[in-house]
């Protein structure tokens, strides 16, 4: 039981440690590429990364339960995880062309009111402190990356979008990872990924070969690690969790985002990004009670 509590609370986090340190990459490759050429780059690479490691694994432990699930699980799995991730990418990228960073985060981030909401239609009711942590949460977000005067653009619309389809993604994800194989499940989703993203790739202007090494070093990083790694540790931290309180576990990430700017960029925070972490913080914190009674 507490290896269970652990992988559901330290997972998540370390997955928002690496999305949130991973922000500057993914911009500094976005400046370069079109978005679905970015998208499906960094997803082939994650595919790449995930197939060597089911092969590694597959050597030294011959005995991994891969048999409690069909090739139809997870071939069907890893359709809609796949398919979910793409879209929800895709709004992302296109979002991010014309919304600042600090607004795209916060949109962005709404996925954790509309996991809960969606479950209402799944008949998984959140407790009320999972409601309240939510709202709070909220709230530090806004603090934290919103900074300028609020209005709804076009390119709002297309993050809300994208919120709605990583919400779908989350719950995809705690419906198959209860019987598919983490690892196998993430590899499949980046496959499905790439093939929906490569077409993209035709309508778009590829970079001058002298500026490929310019985003060759933040795709790599963002394949790996964002897609390959962080990904795969979302489906692991999801197994047997309640997929609202790992979405707000996950939504850290505008946190470690803003932590690593102070830190590696030097930028200064301010009173209100140091109210919006604390709030985010107490979120957390606050989501874990209902599993501790329930333990």
């Amino acid at each position: 039981m507490k290896v269970n509590r652990v992988r559901q609370n330290v997972l998540p986090l370390l997955t928002a440690l690496i999305w949130g340190t991973a922000f500057v990459a993914q911009s500094v490759g976005a400046r370069y590429m079109g978005p679905f050429t970015f998208n499906a780059l960094r997803a082939v690479i994650a595919f790449v990364f995930l197939l060597c490691l089911c092969a590694v694994r597959r050597v030294a432990q011959r005995n991994i339960p891969y048999a409690s699930a069909s090739w139809k699980d997870l071939a069907v799995g890893g359709f809609f995880c796949g398919t979910a991730l793409a879209v929800a990418s895709a709004f992302q990228q296109i979002g991010l062309e014309t919304v600042s960073s600090g607004k795209a985060g916060f949109l962005t981030a709404l996925y954790i009111v509309l996991v809960p909401v969606l479950g209402l239609f799944l008949r998984r009711r959140a407790p009320k402190a999972v409601w309240f942590s939510v709202a709070l949460a909220v709230a530090g977000l806004y603090f934290l990356c919103v900074t300028e005067q609020f209005s709804v653009t076009k390119g709002d619309l297309y993050l809300l979008l994208c919120a709605l389809c990583f919400a779908v993604q989350i719950l995809v994800v705690d419906h198959y990872s209860q019987r598919i194989d983490g690892v196998s499940l993430s590899c499949a989703q980046f496959l499905v990924m790439t093939l929906l993203c490569a077409p993209g790739i035709l309508a778009e202007p590829l970079p001058p070969p002298e500026l490929l090494m310019n985003c060759l070093w933040p795709v790599l990083y963002v394949g790996v690690f964002s897609s390959g790694v962080a990904y795969t540790l979302q489906i692991l931290a999801q197994k047997d969790s309640d997929p609202a309180v790992v979405s707000l576990l996950l939504s850290m990430e505008a946190v470690f985002a803003t932590l690593s700017g102070a830190i590696i960029l030097h930028d200064r925070m301010t009173l209100r990004e140091y109210l919006g972490c604390a709030l985010m913080l107490a979120a957390v914190i606050l989501a874990q009670r209902p599993d501790k009674r329930g333990n």
